[in-house]
């Protein structure tokens, strides 16, 4: 069984795509190493790379979380993909609501890139203490979070961190996961 419920986050369109190729990938085979349950916002993109990678790397169940609120509309409305999960979650929320519940089901995010959606990810993990990393080299918002952190009043938040390559933000996530929930490990085994 998984150990984490870890989400996948990142650009759908735009420049952080073609940059962030690479890096989506390697976090979607780390999650797949590190046994956890991948979720993402079953969209293209950046979440589509690593969740292709996550499956072709052995792991074990992911689930996509759409906008949608019925698989005809998850492919002919939202032109969305389906073959790389092995449940999509059809929350009929459009894109703000499917943010919220993505990330309100996940233990952790993981990022890269970015644009408005995953900021939108970003402020609501932020806001609900679910801890997130951010993988950097991809462009787009992740190279900003940063400022915004110090903008904001939240530099200093434990619960947000940065990396230079998938594993290594990975173990970071999974340290603040498992001192976080160390009470809990009968419960996350």
């Amino acid at each position: 069984m998984a150990k984490y419920q870890i989400c996948i986050s990142g650009s759908h369109t735009g420049k952080s795509v073609e940059s962030g190729k690479i890096l989506a990938q390697e976090l979607g085979r780390a999650v797949a190493k590190g046994g956890h349950t991948l979720l993402t916002g079953a969209t293209i993109g950046l979440p589509h790379l690593a969740s292709e990678a996550y499956k072709k790397a052995g792991g074990e169940f992911s689930i996509g979380i759409s906008p949608a609120s019925s698989k005809v509309e998850h492919v002919m409305k939202y032109r969305l993909p389906v073959e790389t999960y092995d449940a999509v979650l059809y929350s009929g929320m459009h894109y703000a609501g499917r943010d919220a519940f993505l990330i309100n089901s996940s233990d952790a995010v993981l990022s890269v890139g970015g644009r408005m959606g995953t900021f939108h990810e970003f402020a609501i993990a932020v806001e609900t203490d679910t801890p997130i990393g951010f993988l950097r080299g991809a462009g787009g918002v992740s190279d900003e979070i940063k400022n915004v952190l110090e903008a904001t009043g939240e530099g200093s938040n434990k619960h947000v961190v940065f990396a230079d390559s998938a594993e290594e933000l990975l173990k970071k996530i999974e340290h603040i996961l498992d001192t976080d929930f160390a009470k809990y490990r009968d419960i996350y085994k």
